[in-house]
C-alpha cells in the first residue's frame, strides 16, 4: 500500500460543517459560525461561555471537530431576553474568528447536522499512482468500511480504559438489582457519556472487522435489509439469524460490557457497515521539499454525520504523521 505524510500543516486537513437546515432568524439562542485553527471544539465552547458569562452547558454544537486542522462549525449560546449582543472577536486569540451569526429557536445538539465536507492534502505520496487511482474509483463505487475513527477512543485508547472503569463501578455491581447506584444518571457526566459511546463504538468495530473477514460487509446476509452492525444497548435485536450469529460470536467475550451498557440506559441502535463518501474528487500535483520533487494528493468529499474521514484515508494509503 502507498504511504503519505498526513497533517504536516493545519491547512492539510480542512473540515466544513454542513447543517442541512435553515435557522429561524429569531429565538433565545445566538448561533455563531466559527473558524478555528489548531484548537478543539471544547476549547471554543469554554471561550464562548467565558465571554458571554454563561455556564458551558448553555453552549451547543453539533459535533467535535479535529484539533489538528482548520475547521468551520456552528455553536449556539443560550442568551434569552437579550437584544443585540457583542460578538466574541478576540484579537489576542488568533486561533479562531467568527464568520457569521444568526438567531435560532433551538440549541444545537450533537449529531443533528447533515454532513461534514473535507478537503485533505496528503503530501509526499509514495506508491503506484495507477493502483491508487483504481482504489479511489473503487471507493466511489463501493464505499469504505464505516469504522469509528481512533479519535473516538482517546489518546492511547484512554477512553476505553475509562469506559471499562465506568461500566464496572457505576453500573456493573448493581445491574442484578435492576437499578443504578444511588445518585447516578445516564453516563454520570458529559465525559461519562463520551466513555459509553467509545465502548459501544469499539464493539461495533469488532463486528465490522469480522464481517470484513468473512467478506460480507458490503453485501447483505440472508434476510438483512442492508449491512448494519450494533450500537449496543437495551432492547432485543430484530436482525435475522445469520447476522445475530456473527454478532453473538464476536461479542461473546464482552458480556460484562454489554450487560452494563444495557443497565446504563442506552438503547440498542444499528449503524451502517458501509460509508459512502459523497462527491469524492481528487487532484494530483507536484510539490518540492528539500530540493526534491514529490507527488501530493488533494481529496475532497463529504461524509454524513458520524462518518470519519480517517476511515476513508485508511483504505487508500498508510498515513505517516510527523
Amino acid at each position: 500500500m502507498a504511504t503519505a505524510l498526513f497533517r504536516t500543516e493545519l491547512e492539510d486537513f480542512q473540515v466544513y460543517e454542513e447543517l442541512g437546515f435553515p435557522f429561524t432568524g429569531e429565538g433565545e439562542h445566538l448561533c455563531l459560525q466559527i473558524e478555528k485553527r489548531g484548537e478543539n471544539t471544547r476549547w471554543v465552547a469554554q471561550l464562548l461561555a467565558q465571554f458571554y458569562g454563561v455556564d458551558e452547558v448553555a453552549i451547543g454544537y453539533c459535533g467535535l471537530k479535529d484539533r489538528r486542522a482548520t475547521t468551520r462549525q456552528w455553536f449556539s449560546v443560550h442568551l434569552p431576553n437579550t437584544g443585540e449582543v457583542n460578538l466574541p472577536e478576540l484579537p489576542v486569540v488568533p486561533e479562531y474568528h467568527v464568520l457569521s451569526s444568526v438567531r435560532h429557536h433551538k440549541k444545537l445538539r450533537r449529531g443533528i447536522h447533515e454532513a461534514n465536507r473535507f478537503v485533505i492534502r496528503l503530501r509526499q505520496v509514495q506508491g503506484d499512482r495507477e493502483a491508487m487511482e483504481s482504489r479511489l474509483q473503487q471507493v466511489v463505487e463501493q464505499g469504505v468500511p464505516n469504522y469509528f475513527g481512533e479519535q473516538r477512543f482517546g489518546i492511547n485508547g484512554g477512553n476505553l480504559l475509562e469506559a471499562d472503569r465506568l461500566l464496572a463501578e457505576q453500573y456493573g455491581s448493581n445491574r442484578q438489582r435492576g437499578r443504578r447506584k444511588q445518585g447516578s444518571s445516564k453516563g454520570g457526566s458529559p465525559k461519562g457519556g463520551l466513555y459509553l459511546s467509545a465502548a459501544r463504538s469499539y464493539l461495533f468495530n469488532l463486528v465490522l472487522a469480522e464481517r470484513i473477514r468473512q467478506g460480507c460487509w458490503v453485501s447483505s446476509l440472508e434476510g438483512e435489509e442492508k449491512p448494519t452492525g450494533p450500537l449496543w444497548g437495551r432492547g432485543r435485536s430484530g436482525e435475522p439469524a445469520p447476522v445475530r450469529e456473527i454478532e453473538e460470536a464476536v461479542l461473546s467475550l464482552w458480556q460484562d460490557w454489554m450487560n452494563s451498557m444495557e443497565f446504563s440506559g442506552l438503547q440498542q441502535e444499528r449503524r451502517s457497515l458501509v460509508l459512502h463518501p459523497e462527491g469524492l474528487s481528487w487532484q494530483w500535483f507536484t510539490s518540492e521539499e528539500g530540493g526534491n520533487d514529490y507527488m501530493d494528493l488533494k481529496l475532497s468529499f463529504a461524509l454524513p454525520s458520524g462518518g470519519y474521514a480517517t476511515s476513508v484515508l485508511r483504505e487508500l494509503t498508510q498515513l505517516q504523521v510527523l
